[in-house]
């Protein structure tokens, strides 16, 4: 879904997380993650390089807080794809950042197309749609909420959202 939007927006720049988890096949490093060690990651943590990070599904995340910076200061709308506890946090040390909720049109959808990859064991799985319960509860706390029931609605509606938000914050 953010390639497409990506693809539609090249001004608009992805944000590429650090992860501590196992590359999956066809995913590159530094395009589609930051592969790094538990023990990489923590002293991250401990030296403040991450302008959001969180334990999800057993393995960190985080934003490096530098290149956020650097796009943002020369001007560019950045777009990060993180859970809700990293989006909390992002809030709190950016308060200028427009949050939105990607929802799934049901849960029962979310269940269909996490099963149907068949990327994760049944319990990785089953985790993750503990997780996306507690999430979809918080959807309400973001200044935005787009429903992915289809990717070309998807991204219409982020675009509809970031058009929005800019028209906003331009001078007249």
């Amino acid at each position: 879904m953010l390639r497409g939007l990506l693809e539609r927006h090249p001004e608009i720049v992805y944000s590429v997380s650090a992860t501590t988890r196992t590359r999956r096949a066809g995913e590159g490093d530094e395009t589609d993650y930051f592969f790094v060690s538990v023990e990489e990651f923590r002293r991250g943590i401990e030296a403040g390089e991450f302008a959001e990070w969180a334990e999800v599904h057993g393995h960190f995340y985080g934003t490096p807080e530098r290149f956020l910076e650097s796009q943002l200061s020369i001007g560019k709308d950045v777009i990060l794809d993180i859970d809700t506890q990293g989006a909390f946090q992002l809030k709190k040390k950016h308060p200028e950042a427009m949050l939105v909720f990607l929802a799934p049109p049901s849960f029962e959808e979310l269940e269909r197309r996490l099963r149907s990859r068949k990327t994760e064991p049944n319990d990785v799985v089953e985790r993750r749609l503990d997780v996306a319960k507690r999430e979809l509860e918080l959807m309400h706390e973001y200044d935005h909420i787009v429903i992915n029931a289809e990717v070309e609605t998807a991204v219409s509606g982020i675009e509809a959202v970031i058009e929005r938000e800019r028209a906003r914050h331009t001078p007249r």
